[in-house]
């Protein structure tokens, strides 16, 4: 974040390089310090814990997603594909932007101890929610015409969470087509016609 103090950010900047080679249990923190030019005792300073480290990476991740995807439902018009494309839209870029702590944040949800498990668990509920509400309305006004709203969201959400795991900068395709693409996926996924 840009009011993280320079050794901060860079000892985070370094664990999501590190962690996303080797995993969470497979990086210690002397590894993480070494990758930030620092020592031990400097990650301790900013960080209670390599744990700790690993919760703020996955708890900001959450947020940055669940702010833009507020922001992208406020400034949709009141139309369940335009809201739909909206928020996909959303989604997939920061998902494509932050991909290494995507990656974490799928893979090493498990590493966290029970109390900051539920607190990244209830902000991804909270993403999935908008999602339902989005896909919920469409239905209810007959634009969308799944019989199952709660699972093609859920269905979308985890196609566009996926994109982190493939997608390669410099591939064939840019961040916009790919986009399009998931936006045109979505809506053929909740039965739009």
């Amino acid at each position: 974040m840009s009011d993280d103090e320079p050794m901060a950010a860079a000892l985070i900047a370094a664990a999501v390089e590190v962690m996303a080679v080797h995993g969470y249990h497979g990086t210690s923190v002397r590894d993480i310090a070494a990758a930030a030019g620092s020592s031990t005792g400097v990650l301790y300073h900013h960080f209670d814990s390599k744990h700790g480290l690993l919760v703020t990476i996955l708890d900001r991740g959450m947020d940055r997603l669940v702010r833009a995807t507020e922001q992208a439902l406020y400034d949709a018009p009141d139309d369940p594909v335009q809201r739909l494309r909206a928020i996909v839209g959303v989604h997939v870029r920061v998902h494509l932007e932050a991909q290494r702590e995507s990656l974490l944040g799928t893979s090493e949800l498990r590493s966290l101890e029970p109390a900051a498990r539920a607190l990244v668990v209830s902000k991804r509920d909270a993403q999935q929610r908008m999602f339902d509400r989005v896909v919920r309305d469409g239905v209810a006004r007959g634009v969308f015409v799944t019989p199952f709203p709660d699972e093609a969201a859920r269905a979308v959400t985890t196609a566009c969470t996926a994109v982190a795991t493939w997608y390669r900068p410099g591939g064939a395709l840019r961040g916009d087509e790919i986009v399009a693409r998931y936006q045109r996926i979505a809506l053929d996924t909740v039965g739009h016609r």
